[in-house]
């Protein structure tokens, strides 16, 4: 019956053909672009070009004669389309812990006089970590509220609130919040809001314009396949632009930079988001990226998404039943972003036995294993194949080798 039901879906899948636009090994299901994306079949003649053309015969008038300088704001509209962000509101270009700290520490001088900034205690480590940082640059009290309880906890503070940072999917779970409600209940007690996107951005619709929303960031090597390391982008409302007082004033986003003045003069626009000097092969690889999105509408993504994520909990939940896991994903739809988290006291070393058969998910500390499901090239056989490839690693105890439960750096 699920080998019907898979082949039925993937023959009604109106995204079947972009699968074409990556380059994925044969014989592996790859369900980890929830941590590095699949190669897009567009980067590697970019980036050769990029190499050999633009860096090894133009050289440095490949700023002007091959648009270096304008990367990170193309780029930038590129993914704004992803991400319900109008033109000239988005720049790529530095890691994603840079434009965290420089968008963060913006927000909070944005609400001077306030003394908290609310942040989420299962946010990933990183964002949590630079919140304590702002936190003491600025003398506020960060108070780690989980999401579901972020929006009373905005009324009960309501004028002592600067800014809520929140991601609207937990990066263990795949759990979804809702960002339109916690935005609008931040803006009620006169907040502002910053999201991490690195878990949405490419795997679902993201309509900060229509929310309102403040600020955000994301990755781009995760659903939007830029590359290990890939370049992270930056949103700033066109309404917050002109009082953007970031910490990091580099020259690129200086409103005259070839000026070369001595005292910094921002950008009258999202160019002030800028630092400096971008990788330039990373985000010519992450704009040839963003190409296997033409043409494609992030709702049918969405759709696609959530009859994978349904699949896997359904094919989960009868050739699993019994053999010691425990769902940490919820099963309503609208609660659920693109992964799929199963519980099992073994994680690690069943995702490295299964990964041995093929099948690529990963696992988080303590006992999560966690699938990815990327709807540009995903397919529901895919998904079959890798519960049925669960099953028999645990039947078989293949997990139990020594090989398998010896953890090296990167789990």
């Amino acid at each position: 019956m699920l080998t019907e039901r898979a082949a039925a879906l993937d023959a009604a899948d109106p995204l079947a053909h972009v699968r074409a636009r990556f380059l994925l090994p044969e014989g592996v299901v790859y369900l980890d672009g929830n941590s590095l994306g699949a190669l897009p079949s567009a980067v590697p003649a970019a980036v050769e070009d990029a190499v050999h053309r633009q860096w090894g015969t133009d050289l440095i008038r490949s700023w002007n004669g091959n648009g270096w300088w304008e990367a990170p704001a193309r780029t930038g509209d590129a993914v704004g389309r992803l991400i319900g962000a109008a033109p000239g509101q988005v720049v790529a270009g530095d890691s994603t812990s840079v434009q965290l700290f420089n968008t963060l520490l913006a927000a909070a001088r944005m609400r001077p006089g306030r003394r908290l900034l609310l942040t989420d205690p299962d946010h990933f480590p990183t964002d949590q970590y630079i919140a304590d940082s702002v936190g003491r640059l600025l003398g506020l009290e960060v108070r780690r509220v989980p999401a579901r309880e972020a929006a009373s906890v905005l009324a009960a503070e309501a004028g002592q609130v600067a800014v809520a940072a929140y991601a609207p999917v937990d990066y263990r779970t795949g759990e979804l919040h809702d960002m339109a409600a916690l935005t609008a209940a931040a803006h009620t007690a006169g907040a502002l809001t910053h999201w991490d996107l690195c878990h949405a951005a490419g795997a679902m619709p993201v309509e900060l314009d229509s929310m309102e929303a403040d600020f955000a960031v994301g990755c781009g090597y995760k659903y939007l396949s830029g590359g290990p390391g890939a370049p992270a982008f930056a949103y700033v409302a066109r309404r917050h632009q002109a009082d953007f007082d970031h910490p990091l004033t580099g020259w690129h986003g200086h409103a005259e930079p070839f000026a070369m003045s001595g005292t910094y003069t921002p950008a009258a626009d999202i160019a002030r988001a800028r630092v400096s000097t971008p990788p330039l092969l990373s985000l010519l690889a992450l704009e040839a990226a963003l190409t296997a999105f033409d043409g494609v509408e992030m709702t049918a993504v969405r759709e696609k998404s959530l009859s994978l994520t349904g699949f896997f909990q359904e094919c989960a939940g009868t050739l699993l039943d019994g053999l010691g896991f425990t769902l940490a994903t919820p099963r309503d739809p609208a609660r659920r972003g693109s992964q799929v988290a199963l519980r099992h006291p073994e994680a690690y070393p069943l995702v490295a036995a299964l990964t041995a058969r093929g099948v690529i998910g990963d696992m988080r500390a303590p006992d999560l294993l966690r699938f990815g499901f990327n709807a540009l090239y995903v397919t529901h056989g895919d998904v079959l194949r890798a519960v049925r490839e669960l099953r028999a690693v645990v039947t078989g105890g293949e997990h139990l080798a020594p090989a398998f439960r010896t953890r090296p750096t990167v789990t």
